[in-house]
């Protein structure tokens, strides 16, 4: 084994670790609810001792959220990456768009039993809704930033923008995911997904055509 090879061997049992951590976790929250399973029951079923679930996992709540991790500053990251000319909203619009076909599960349009077992856990549980709250402020704060470094837009009002525009996309994605729960299918819910976001990206165009 040569030495450039032993960090990414480390990085990857790293994972590995982490992702069983996580998994035995969501397994036992499902099963018996958030509440009602110990830190040391989840350590039990991972086959590791606290000390390491708590070197992963800080809290209980980020063995769970963690897993949305990368969607916190997605808008950000969109906005800063779109092509030249392109309005943010326009990009954040068509990546919400492409979400929907790839049947992203932060757009809620996705029917896959642990996908929609993850989001039912998620928003059954108030100490996940508080941190899922957060995690919104915190895709405001980094939407704002973005828009403040790529446009001429003031602070205040790349603010009043990011707070709309991550509003619209939780009310859609959520507008999805109550609509799987009720029985209907994300492939016959898509068109309508589809046309739901078309014209909500539309009305915050109206209000927000200055920005960018």
């Amino acid at each position: 084994m040569t030495t450039e090879s032993r960090p990414g061997l480390r990085e990857r049992k790293k994972q590995r670790t982490r992702d069983a951590i996580s998994d035995a976790a969501i397994a036992l929250f499902v099963e018996r609810g958030f509440n009602e399973v110990s830190v040391a029951r989840i350590a039990e079923a991972a086959e590791v001792s606290k000390r390491t679930l708590f070197a992963y996992f800080p809290t209980k709540e980020d063995l769970v959220v963690h897993r949305m991790a990368d969607h916190e500053t997605e808008s950000a990251r969109v906005v800063r990456a779109r092509p030249a000319h392109t309005a943010p909203l326009d990009a954040l619009r068509d990546h919400f768009l492409d979400g929907l076909r790839r049947r992203d599960p932060i757009t809620g349009l996705n029917d896959m039993p642990q996908i929609r077992e993850l989001t039912q856990l998620i928003f059954r549980t108030p100490a996940l809704i508080d941190r899922m709250q957060r995690f919104r402020a915190g895709g405001e704060r980094a939407l704002t930033e973005a828009l403040c470094d790529t446009t001429d837009a003031p602070e205040l009002i790349a603010r009043m923008a990011s707070v709309q525009i991550i509003a619209v996309q939780w009310a859609l994605s959520m507008e999805n995911f109550e609509r799987l729960i009720s029985g209907e299918t994300a492939d016959a819910r898509y068109p309508d997904a589809a046309r739901s976001a078309e014209q909500a990206f539309a009305l915050l165009a109206n209000g927000l055509a200055t920005v960018g």
